[in-house]
């Protein structure tokens, strides 16, 4: 049973349900947006996307066997714990459920075209694993388009459906501030992505990945690890500045939680050169995206 739930990476998963809980009860509930979802609903919708995200989980670690035997072998999972052909059993399994339950859920909330997103996230986890992950950033960009369209989708079915001319102003800032924190989750992650592939060099270059590192060499990869890394920290005090600047307990908040350590990370990275070093930037930029997500839980008193 722990082989499965490591299989499917279950804290990344739990991470997605607390993000889509946080958006509808922490967001959009206080703040009196009219939604769409009931509590059955919102579960139904987060079941089906830790479902496909399970899916997208176990087909990367089926194709990335060879590179994880040398880059973290004490964590392989498929081959060992779990035969090869059990794990592509319980991919199909969890997308099949995933894509059923999406297509359930948008044929209640009347707006079939909606389980396209589903089809759609499903199938670029398939082809990110297969393929996409062993070229050049475009593998990065389109798995962090993901996460952050896990956080965005929680404002497709909840907020798109109920718009009528009368709420359609306020509906629009809702869902604007959920496009923040999409966009949020999706730098954090693509930064993420680069540092673990840093981290992971050696069994990329062994299974002749075309990751920016191996392309580039580690040293200009780090150089632009750097670059980006400034980014969140400007877009974050830009959003401290301009945005939230009137309410203290947010602005406190962002400063001490989330722009601190992206400031930390930085000059961590500024001076990383080893595997380790590179293994602690992932694991605190996990981190900023848990602390960035949980100031949802404050940002009723903005309002």
């Amino acid at each position: 049973m722990l082989s499965i739930l490591n299989l499917i990476r279950y804290k990344n998963l739990l991470m997605i349900a607390l993000v889509q809980l946080l958006v509808k009860y922490a967001l959009l509930e206080p703040l009196g947006a009219l939604t769409s979802l009931n509590t059955l609903g919102i579960s139904i919708l987060i079941l089906a996307t830790t479902c496909i995200a399970a899916a997208g989980n176990i087909i990367n670690d089926i194709h990335d066997i060879e590179t994880d035997l040398v880059n973290k072998p004490e964590k392989v999972i498929v081959g060992k714990s779990i035969s090869e052909k059990n794990a592509f059993t319980f991919f199909i399994v969890f997308n099949v459920l995933g894509v059923g339950l999406g297509y359930y859920l948008s044929h209640t909330i009347g707006k079939s075209a909606f389980f396209s997103l589903f089809v759609l996230i499903s199938a670029l986890l398939y082809i990110y694993a297969t393929y996409l992950k062993r070229t050049l950033l475009i593998g990065n960009i389109v798995i962090s388009i993901l996460v952050g369209l896990s956080v965005l989708i929680v404002g497709v079915f909840e907020l798109m459906p109920s718009i009528t001319s009368n709420n359609q102003q306020l509906q629009f800032v809702y869902f604007k501030i959920i496009v923040n924190y999409s966009v949020f989750a999706f730098t954090i992650n693509l930064i993420r992505e680069i540092a673990k592939d840093i981290e992971d060099i050696d069994g990329d270059y062994n299974a002749r990945i075309q990751t920016l590192p191996i392309v580039v060499g580690r040293e200009r990869a780090s150089n632009i690890l750097f670059a980006l890394s400034l980014i969140p920290i400007l877009g974050v005090g830009y959003y401290i500045v301009y945005k939230i600047y009137q309410n203290q307990v947010m602005v406190v908040y962002f400063l001490v939680a989330v722009l601190g350590p992206l400031i930390y990370n930085t000059i961590k990275t500024f001076n990383a050169t080893t595997k380790k070093h590179f293994h602690h930037i992932s694991n605190m930029l996990k981190l900023v995206m848990l602390l960035g997500m949980l100031s949802l839980l404050i940002y009723k008193f903005s309002f």
